[in-house]
């Protein structure tokens, strides 16, 4: 099987998967991330296939949509009924379960192919495409758009990100706001600034609207 054939079936098994999911984690944002991917790969000189495959699976065992364990075996399942090696087998999955952010407590050692995925899905969660997404996910989870008495939280456990006492504006402090300094290539960090800064242009349109000042 050629390594197009690879793809399109995979293309074909996750959006068969996610078709109708809609925290923001849906079809169309796996089209995005691996978009971007390809592109910073090919900035950095990166095994294209794998950060493809590993893009287009990247959410497919996450614990926000899946009972992990589970459905990383489904995922090596498939890998191997498409006849890829050991090796690649495990290089997507590690990609795949070493890239999520867990408020900021997951260390797991990234090969380059999983820096790349972890920029480009992380550049998915600022700037424009960035903000609409937090909405969406507060708005499936039944989050308020803000509560001024609300702050952000800092030195949160892991249990504190995921239990969901938090608004919407909590979000971009809590974790997009810092994604920039976190980007892991020299492509990733430059096509996260512009996004930062759009998402920092509206905070501060949101509080002056909030306010009546504009």
């Amino acid at each position: 099987m050629t390594k197009e054939h690879i793809l399109e079936n995979t293309r074909q098994f996750v959006k068969k998967t996610l078709l109708g999911e809609a925290s923001g984690h849906d079809w169309w944002h796996i089209v995005r991330v691996t978009k971007t991917a390809l592109t910073i790969a090919k900035s950095e000189g990166a095994d294209l296939f794998i950060c493809e495959m590993a893009a287009l699976l990247h959410d497919m065992a996450d614990s926000k949509l899946f009972d992990e364990g589970k459905a990383l075996a489904g995922v090596k399942h498939f890998l191997s009924q498409q006849g890829l090696t050991q090796n690649q087998i495990a290089a997507i999955t590690s990609i795949m379960t070493g890239i999520s952010y867990k408020g900021g407590h997951n260390s797991a050692e990234l090969s380059l192919e999983g820096k790349v995925v972890q920029d480009a899905d992380r550049l998915d969660a600022i700037g424009a495409i960035g903000i609409a997404r937090t909405f969406v996910y507060s708005g499936n989870k039944g989050r308020l758009i803000y509560d001024p008495s609300m702050k952000p939280r800092e030195h949160l456990t892991l249990e504190d990100y995921r239990k969901g006492e938090d608004t919407a504006i909590m979000h971009f402090y809590e974790k997009l706001l810092k994604l920039k300094d976190l980007m892991n290539t020299t492509e990733g960090k430059r096509l996260a600034q512009g996004r930062h800064q759009f998402m920092e242009s509206y905070l501060q349109q949101f509080y002056a609207e909030w306010e009546g000042e504009r």
